[in-house]
């Protein structure tokens, strides 16, 4: 028997036959749901990938650079310059402490972990070399100046704590260039 027959008795349809493809609900849930997991593991793979553009290094790595040059070439000139011992270890302190307080801005900027430890792309601290013969008192001046006008050039371009942190700097060795080596 013809299936057009099938739902009639007497050629009366019992059951209209549909015309349209109707979607039930099972089927929209379905889609629903492909499509959230679509959505989530392009988030995933859009997440995982590689970034091509690396953030630049953190502006105050080369203050801290400097901060512990200058620290060493002063505890080095005092071998040299015996007379202005005192100035030369109140440098050589004050520009590590100045150091410090950079390292640790830059490792706050970093950031902490809730374990305690810190994202892999950390920068090593830096470790300076002094020069093999004592510098004299007047390149440390230099070294000092030099080491004021970066810190207050960049000091304008940041915000917050980062600029006043480098106002700071630039006023001490403002004072360590005029005052201590005068």
């Amino acid at each position: 028997m013809p299936r057009s027959q099938s739902r009639r008795t007497g050629g009366v349809p019992l059951t209209p036959e549909p015309s349209v493809r109707t979607v039930d609900r099972r089927a929209v849930l379905r889609l629903a749901g492909g499509g959230v997991f679509a959505v989530a593991a392009a988030g995933t793979l859009t997440a995982c990938a590689k970034d091509d553009n690396p953030e630049p290094p953190d502006p105050l790595l080369a203050q801290e650079l400097s901060a512990r040059t200058d620290a060493a070439v002063a505890s080095a000139a005092i071998a040299v310059n015996p007379t202005q011992a005192g100035a030369l270890q109140t440098i050589a302190t004050q520009r590590g402490a100045h150091a410090d307080a950079l390292r640790t801005e830059i490792d706050r900027a970093i950031g902490v972990y809730g374990d305690g430890t810190t994202p892999s792309r950390r920068v090593a601290p830096v470790t300076p070399t002094v020069a093999v013969p004592p510098p004299s008192v007047n390149q440390l001046r230099t070294n000092l100046t030099q080491a004021q006008r970066a810190a207050a050039d960049l000091s304008v371009t940041l915000t917050g704590y980062r600029a006043g942190l480098l106002g700071s700097i630039s006023a001490a060795c403002a004072t360590h260039a005029g005052v201590l080596l005068a």
